[in-house]
């Protein structure tokens, strides 16, 4: 099961700066700047994002189109198939968005359980 390419990609698009590089270009719809994407996603070193930004155009998931211009321009935008990968990965920042009071009422009563305290 390990071995199963699946599972491999699985690992790969459920990494974090995966998940919000696919979110930021997926909710923008347009091609976007290098500067744009790193701009809307907070915390993103510029190393990791050209790393995040690679893969996911090795994988097919993003476009990379140079235009070339002085200075050279270059936009990234979700392919077909990161488009459909987008709309899962939107549905799940949409249950996380909705489902944070619960979720963290649920942490603070098993917190409280664990050690008696009550934690905010």
């Amino acid at each position: 099961m390990h071995d199963c390419p699946a599972v491999a990609l699985l690992s790969t698009i459920s990494n974090r700066w995966v998940s919000l590089t696919m979110c930021t270009l997926g909710s923008f719809g347009e091609p976007m700047r290098y500067s744009h994407v790193s701009r809307e996603i907070p915390g993103v070193s510029q190393k990791m994002l050209t790393q995040t930004l690679r893969m996911l155009e090795r994988d097919g998931m993003v476009q990379r189109t140079v235009t070339p211009t002085v200075p050279v321009r270059v936009d990234y935008e979700l392919t077909p198939l990161g488009k459909g990968l987008y709309g899962l990965l939107a549905q799940v920042r949409d249950w996380a968005a909705d489902k944070t009071d619960e979720v963290d009422g649920a942490r603070a009563h098993y917190d409280t359980q664990k050690t008696g305290k009550v934690t905010h």
